[in-house]
């Protein structure tokens, strides 16, 4: 019915925290790029927050895509208002609330936790590509 809709709402925060994120990075970069200088380590290049950002707004958003394209098919969708089907009367839109509370934030849920487990293991990577300073 609309449980797409949760997720394409979560899609729509984290974009803008994304671009909330890389402004703060690009305004803290010439620091960072400074304090590299300074340390005799070398690092591997470390993913920035903000693409890590992307990579759940990217999830989301496909997810919610495809969903609706789903519910197109199935004609749940409509080119007309109420555009839900489920929407044309209250007995029906109390049935497609109770739908998004329970399948389309289990969904979302389930796809941040799924992002959170990727930037986990890629964080643990990051930490075990440590460099150790070239001797001299």
């Amino acid at each position: 019915m609309a449980c797409f809709l949760v997720s394409a709402a979560e899609a729509a925060i984290v974009t803008v925290t994304t671009q909330i994120v890389l402004a703060h990075e690009n305004k803290l970069l010439p620091k960072y790029r400074r304090e590299a200088e300074e340390t005799s380590e070398q690092h591997a290049a470390k993913i920035p927050f903000s693409h890590k950002l992307r990579w759940l707004s990217n999830l989301l958003w496909g997810g919610s895509l495809q969903l609706a394209f789903e519910h197109v098919w199935h004609g749940e969708i409509v080119p007309w208002t109420p555009f839900l089907t489920a929407a044309a009367t209250p007995a029906e839109a109390t049935i497609m609330l109770h739908e998004m509370s329970t399948v389309g934030v289990g969904m979302a849920l389930l796809v941040t936790a799924v992002w959170g487990a990727m930037v986990l293991v890629s964080s643990s990577l990051e930490k075990k590509t440590t460099l150790p300073a070239l001797a001299e």
